[in-house]
Parts: structure tokens; C-alpha cells; sequence
């Protein structure tokens, strides 16, 4: 009785005592300081936002991902004034913005191809109102909606409204290996589907991947200088090592083993454990197609580093040249036998987004792993299986794009008319890009053998560099911002991708209309001229 006495006054005091520390703690209210008379000299308790700049991870921070940067913001800020119907723009030289800061396609004309976008509305569609209405057959090409009814079977008949295996569907993945098989020229089997990965994009393909090969702050990625801000800003963000090795710009971006050793040297003699090897072929943003001697100069030079190879080949049919050829780095892995010899860590990344499909809304891509640690690849698994799955509409539209209409098909002709129209129309329009900057006094440029984008070479006066360095602005910055806010045209400024010291430029989409483009590179040459003048 005594002991049960003694239980009850410590369970009683302990109590009072927890009662009088909620009740001296303050709900917190509008404005900064809200700590209670007890909690005033507990440095683990803030005084204002618990999250704030410096609270945040640092990481984040202090990464940058210049696509979407300084410029864009500008730009739609702009926008947005001159959509309003309160603002006049009486100072304006343009009634609109012109977003050839990103490959987005559809945002600036591009249509959409017919047949996927005709499966990908009865796959959505209950089957009472899709596959088996009456009218279906009037309405809907006899493939797509065959298509339709494999790709509801494919999905286990939950339709898109469900989770999928973390990897995508095993049909998806099946059609992705009969696809890379068929490009390579490799075996039936070769692929294997358990190596593919389908992720919303290769953007999150190759967050998964940098995620795994980034261990600790020591570890270094190779990357192409130039090179796309998803590198650069994961590789800050996970607290990783950037090492450039510089594209040769005077020979049409191409690259060459020495300055790879010499990148690769430089690293490790400053402490950097380099595991993994970047190479973005068709370029971005320098839009150059590497030869198939590159190619196999950059697997083997991967084999002999013990370097993990990512391959961003998500421009491969964006090849502009009638003699180039795109050259995947998993084929030249095979043929230079270092697959037979289990001596190449390959990822591969492709996406819907880009190529002639250019659907960057749907969120589609995959990446496949090639002689990765069965080990690794369990745990690169579990990453992807954390995000449950990539969207279900990606996925489809994926599968779309690597196994389209087959000759005989209904829809075969109209598909392959339109895939045509639109590819021949980017070409055009990478040329008019191309003699345009070059034909402007102080600007030049290599010209574009794939992918979507051009970066000129813009040499800005000294008084321009000089005022840049007093304001503490980036010279590209300050020239991306004249050029928007007297053209309306939206650029990426060059430093964004990281470029020479002592280079100046900015990178640009071709993909808006051959009219819109002839009259892009007008401005362009007008506000460089007056540009010129203004710092002469």
C-alpha cells in the first residue's frame, strides 16, 4: 500500500511538472519572437521561423539551375503585364514573350502527334466510353484502340488510376528493350527488362542515379563544360564534386581523351574520389553529335577509370545532318567487347520529352542499367520504390514512342507524315538559327548537328563588362536581361551551363516557327547592334 502511495505522488508530480512546461509554452503569433518566459535563454527553441534561410539545408540553397533562373522570372513578370488589360506597354517593341529558354516543344506551336495522344485518351477513358462504346470504331483508328485494350491488359485492368510496379509496367519495359535492341542491332534478349527503370523523365532517372553514386562530399562526376544545369545543381545539392572537362568549341564542340585525362588528373590530385563519367550526346546546349570513335574513346576511357558511365541520350532523334548518325554508348560498349568483359557501369537515359514526340508535360522516361552491381541495382530499387512509381500517362506515352505503328498498320502513314513534317521543320529552323548568329557582326556559332539548341559565341563590349562587375551582375545575366526587355525574347544566359573564362553568350531553343525564328534572330542582330552601341 505504502509502494503504491509512492508510485502514485511520483506519477502525480511528474505530471504537474510536464502541465506547468505546456502551460508556460506560448502558441506562436504572427511575428517573429514568440518564446515563453521559461524557454527565453533555450538556444534549441527559435525566435522566429523555425525554417528559414539559414535553418534550410545550405544545399539547396546554394544551388542553381539557370533554365529557370534570374531571366524566366523577368520574363514572366513581363508577361504578365502585357496579358493584363490594366498595363499599357507603350515603351515595348513586342506584344509577346518568346520562350526560347527551355526545349519545350509544345509550349511555343509544336502539335501533337495524333495516334499516341488517340491511345492515351482510351486508355484513360472507362471502357463503357472508350474501347467498347459503339461509336469507338467511327471515332478511333482500329490500332489505337487495339493498343488501348494491350495497354489496359498491361496494367493489370486497374486502369491509370493505380500504382504500377516501381519499375513500370513489365510490357512497358519489354517494349523499351525490343527498342534499344532494334536501334543497337543487338540480339533479341539482350535487353533486360529487369534493368529498366521507367521514371517520370530522365531528369528523376538521373537524380536516382547521382543519388546512389554520390556517397559523401569527396566524390566526384565528371561533366561536360558546358553542360546542363541538372548535373550542376544535383551534384551541389547532394553535397558532390563537379569536375569539368572542357568541350572543344573551335572543332564543332567535339571532345578528346587528353583533356579528360587531364580533368580526371587534376581531380585527384586535389583529394577528389571521381566515381562517374557524364556524357550528353546529341549535346546540350552545344547541340553537337559525337562520332562513333568519340563514343568509344569515352567507353573506354570509362573501362580503364573504373568510371560509371551516365549517357543522356535523350536527343537521339534529333539528329540534323545528313551524314550524322547517332551512336549509342551502349552499342559502342558492345562492340569494343567491354560488355563481354563485364568492364563497363553504363546508365542510359532517354525521354518522351524531346526527339519528335516532344511531350515534356507527360513526365515519360527511363533509364537502363548496364553491368551495375546486382547489389546496387537491389538498392537503386528501393530508391525508385520510395516514390512508389513514375505517373502512369508517362509510362504509356513512353511505351508509344518506342513501339509505335508498324507498316500496314491504319495509322502508320498519318504518324510517320506527321514524325516527318515535324523533324524536317527542325531542321530548318536549327539553320536559320545557325547562318542568322553568324551572319551578326561580334556573334558566332557552331552550328547545330542535333538536339534543340544553339550557343552563341557574343563578345560584349568592355564598358558592358565593366558595368556588369561595379553592379556585381553576371555580364551573360545583364546581357540576357537587355536582350528580353527590348525584344521580348527569353534566353538562358552561357554562365548558366558554365562555359571558358573569358567566354560570353547565351543558349536558345530553334524550336519556335520557322516565321518566329527568322524574326528571333532579327531582333537579336538589332539589339545586338544597339547593345554594341550603347557601351562602344
Amino acid at each position: 500500500m505504502k509502494t503504491s502511495g509512492l508510485v502514485f505522488l511520483l506519477w502525480a508530480s511528474n505530471n504537474i511538472s510536464n502541465s506547468a512546461v505546456y502551460a508556460s509554452t506560448k502558441v506562436p503569433s504572427k511575428g517573429a519572437g514568440w518564446r515563453s518566459k521559461d524557454d527565453a535563454n533555450n538556444p534549441m527553441i527559435p525566435t522566429g521561423k523555425r525554417l528559414n534561410l539559414t535553418t534550410m539545408s545550405q544545399t539547396i540553397r546554394n544551388m542553381e539551375y539557370a533554365v529557370r533562373g534570374k531571366v524566366v522570372n523577368a520574363a514572366d513578370r513581363i508577361n504578365a503585364d502585357l496579358a493584363s488589360s490594366t498595363t499599357k506597354n507603350d515603351n515595348a517593341d513586342f506584344s509577346h514573350i518568346v520562350y526560347t529558354n527551355i526545349g519545350n516543344p509544345h509550349a511555343v506551336g509544336q502539335s501533337p502527334l495524333t495516334w499516341p495522344r488517340q491511345v492515351l485518351a482510351l486508355t484513360d477513358l472507362p471502357n463503357d466510353v472508350g474501347i467498347n462504346h459503339k461509336l469507338a470504331k467511327k471515332l478511333f483508328p482500329g490500332d489505337a484502340i487495339a493498343r488501348a485494350k494491350a495497354i489496359k491488359e498491361s496494367l493489370g485492368g486497374h486502369g491509370t488510376g493505380a500504382y504500377t510496379n516501381s519499375q513500370g509496367p513489365v510490357q512497358f519495359r519489354n517494349d523499351i528493350c525490343t527498342f534499344i535492341e532494334g536501334r543497337d542491332g543487338l540480339e533479341e534478349g539482350t535487353c533486360d527488362p529487369g534493368m529498366v527503370f521507367m521514371t517520370d523523365g530522365a531528369s528523376t532517372a538521373i537524380d536516382l542515379v547521382l543519388s546512389t553514386l554520390i556517397g559523401n562530399s569527396n566524390c566526384g562526376v565528371m561533366i561536360p563544360i558546358p553542360q546542363y544545369p541538372i548535373y550542376s545543381a544535383t551534384i551541389d545539392r547532394l553535397d558532390g564534386q563537379k569536375v569539368g572537362y572542357y568541350l572543344d568549341e573551335e572543332n564543332g564542340w567535339d571532345m578528346n581523351v587528353a583533356e579528360l585525362d587531364r580533368a580526371l588528373e587534376e581531380a585527384r590530385s586535389n583529394g577528389i574520389v571521381v566515381n562517374s563519367f557524364v556524357l550528353i550526346n546529341p549535346g546540350n546546349p552545344t547541340g553537337q553529335v559525337l562520332s562513333k570513335a568519340t563514343v568509344q574513346e569515352v567507353v573506354r576511357f570509362c573501362a580503364k577509370n573504373k568510371l560509371v558511365l551516365l549517357a543522356d541520350e535523350v536527343y537521339q532523334e534529333n539528329i540534323y545532318e545528313d551524314k550524322g548518325e547517332f551512336y549509342s554508348c551502349k552499342k559502342a560498349a558492345y562492340e569494343t567487347g567491354l560488355v563481354g568483359d563485364d568492364a563497363i557501369e553504363l546508365v542510359s537515359f532517354h525521354s518522351t520529352s524531346k526527339g519528335i514526340f516532344g511531350e515534356c508535360g507527360r513526365r515519360g522516361g527511363y533509364m537502363e542499367l548496364q553491368g551495375i552491381d546486382p547489389d546496387v541495382k537491389d538498392q537503386i530499387v528501393k530508391l525508385a520504390s520510395s516514390h512508389l512509381c513514375s505517373n502512369i500517362p508517362g509510362q504509356i506515352m513512353m511505351s508509344l514512342m518506342v513501339n509505335g505503328p508498324k507498316p500496314g498498320d491504319e495509322s502508320y502513314a498519318s504518324h510517320e507524315g506527321e514524325k516527318t513534317a515535324i523533324f524536317e521543320s527542325l531542321k530548318k529552323r536549327a539553320n536559320i538559327a545557325y547562318e542568322g548568329f553568324n551572319a551578326i557582326p561580334g556573334i558566332t556559332c557552331q552550328r547545330s548537328q542535333g538536339a534543340m539548341y544553339c550557343f552563341p559565341n557574343v563578345e560584349i563590349p568592355q564598358r558592358a563588362l565593366d558595368e556588369a562587375e561595379r553592379d556585381g551582375v553576371d555580364p551573360d545575366t545583364m546581357y540576357a536581361l537587355s536582350l528580353l526587355e527590348s525584344t521580348g525574347i527569353c534566353v538562358v544566359p552561357a554562365a548558366g551551363f558554365a562555359q571558358k573564362s573569358g567566354r560570353h553568350g547565351f543558349r536558345t531553343t530553334f524550336l519556335p516557327s520557322e516565321d518566329e525564328m527568322v524574326r528571333v534572330v532579327d531582333k537579336v542582330r538589332k539589339h545586338h547592334e544597339e547593345f554594341c552601341a550603347k557601351y562602344a
